[in-house]
């Protein structure tokens, strides 16, 4: 597994993230809502939703209901990913903290409950994964099950 942890334009070391992952509040689920994309999106999801593992850092897949290509879970409570979400604002902050992992980016955001959720970064497509409180003690792991299919569905920005 490659990772590491960086502002957007800085290079912090991962293991703040470890260490923050350990220091939370309460919990709720992350929203499940399906995103809402262009057909060109959609397509892409659909595309992603057929490489899924069946397995994320050793959880079984369990989508929330109803389903749909544009979302995915795995284990209680989900490790939940979205694929077509909006471009998140924060990726316009360049002090914004991200992280890559097995080649693809991701901008992280430490939530409130003391989940975290990872979005994507120069891809054509904006792939969300929200681990709850409880999934947070494998650091990164999850997307490390995560980086290939990704890779293989959808396309970076060619820059």
């Amino acid at each position: 597994m490659t990772s590491f942890r960086r502002r957007l334009h800085g290079l912090p070391a991962l293991a703040l993230l470890i260490a923050a992952a350990g220091c939370s509040s309460s919990d709720d689920n992350p929203s499940a809502a399906v995103p809402t994309p262009d057909a060109k999106v959609t397509k892409l999801c659909r595309n992603l939703d057929k490489v899924l593992p069946r397995k994320v850092d050793g959880l079984e897949r369990n989508d929330p209901e109803p389903r749909s290509a544009l979302r995915a879970g795995w284990g209680s409570p989900a490790i939940i990913l979205r694929c077509g979400v909006a471009r998140p604002q924060e990726l316009n902050d360049p002090e914004a903290d991200g992280v890559e992992v097995n080649g693809v980016g991701w901008l992280l955001q430490k939530r409130d409950d003391g989940s975290f959720r990872f979005t994507t970064t120069l891809r054509l497509a904006y792939v969300e994964v929200s681990l709850p409180r409880e999934r947070t003690g494998d650091g990164l792991a999850p997307l490390t099950d995560l980086a290939e299919p990704v890779k293989k569905a959808i396309p970076g920005i060619a820059g």
